[in-house]
């Protein structure tokens, strides 16, 4: 992780984005920080994003409607994305850890990352 000069608005992106779980695009988490900093602009707001991006401290889960979606907890994990209204729902699989080493005894390689996406049509969408 590269050192940077502290920053009062970077800390309060990256503790906007750890602090939910809904998965947020940047449009989203610059409304929230707009409550706290007026002066904070959009591109401030991506490029932050960007830099917690590289240093591995959000993941950028999927684009939904055109829009990254983060993830504050970096943790291996899985996700489901509803096609219908862009939901974004964490999920604890069991298998997950299995499968990166079955696929480590399969290729030989070594894992150090993984992502699996479903995607459907959630719950609260399949009502209507």
């Amino acid at each position: 992780m590269n050192q940077r000069r502290y920053s009062k608005k970077r800390e309060a992106i990256l503790r906007i984005v750890s602090s939910t779980k809904s998965h947020p695009s940047a449009k989203w988490v610059y409304d929230q920080i707009q409550k706290e900093y007026l002066d904070i602009s959009l591109a401030t707001v991506y490029r932050n994003l960007a830099l917690f991006k590289q240093d591995g401290r959000v993941a950028c889960i999927a684009v939904v409607d055109g829009e990254e979606r983060f993830d504050g907890n970096v943790e291996p994990h899985s996700h489901f994305v509803c096609r219908s209204c862009g939901k974004i729902i964490d999920l604890d699989l069991e298998t997950f850890h299995h499968l990166e080493h079955e696929v480590e005894h399969q290729t030989g390689a070594s894992v150090d990352s993984s992502s699996i996406l479903f995607y459907g049509i959630c719950a609260d969408c399949k009502r209507f």
